[in-house]
């Protein structure tokens, strides 16, 4: 069985001392290196936001302030401070990260008008990414996710990869949360764990 390692936005802006920092986000850089390093992946996939400065799910550009939401193109949106900005420091992979075995890059967020927690999609559903067309071309069976945040692009990448038809497995020990809710964490592993997504402990 061919299986794939899908590392979610392990950027500079999520990691600490970037503009939207997950608490503890650098402590699984040392766990994802030695997956990668333990393991024989067939890919290995690093997904990347990758805003424009004008995007819609900023604050910032919507007059309103981090932690309100409102509704973009029929969708709640969560309004963010500007992070992971193209071309910019914290949109970079962050240093410790070990990409010598990485296989594919995926950059999502770049439309302007539509967020993309997911490495597969965006968040209305209208575009996908490419992610899940290179895994099954490279006849991909099972994927492990592992990154930043559990809460949101990790939350929703596993289970797009789900329902694409992926053996999914999650590494809880690769991942934390932003937890904008305080049990945001603790409800994500339950509502992965009851779609049928492995949580590997």
């Amino acid at each position: 069985m061919k299986k794939a390692l899908i590392i979610v936005d392990v950027q500079n802006d999520f990691c600490e001392g970037g503009v939207l920092a997950v608490p503890e986000a650098n402590s699984i850089i040392p766990y994802i290196n030695l997956l990668m390093e333990e393991n024989e992946y067939d890919e290995i996939v690093l997904t990347q936001d990758w805003h424009p400065s004008n995007h819609k799910s900023f604050a910032s550009n919507n007059g309103k302030n981090v932690g309100e939401t409102i509704s973009l193109n029929g969708v709640p949106q969560f309004m963010w401070p500007d992070h992971c900005v193209q071309g910019t420091f914290g949109a970079e992979f962050h240093k410790d990260l070990n990409r010598d075995k990485v296989t594919h890059i995926i950059q999502k967020g770049k439309n302007v008008e539509i967020d993309s927690y997911s490495g597969f999609q965006d968040n209305n559903h209208f575009m996908k990414t490419g992610l899940e067309d290179f895994l099954k071309y490279h006849d991909i069976q099972l994927v492990e996710i592992v990154g930043l945040a559990l809460d949101y692009c990790v939350k929703f990448t596993a289970i797009d990869a789900f329902n694409a038809g992926f053996i999914t497995c999650l590494h809880f020990n690769g991942t934390k949360a932003v937890n904008v809710k305080p049990d945001s964490a603790r409800n994500t592993i339950y509502d992965l764990a009851e779609k049928g997504i492995t949580i590997l402990a």
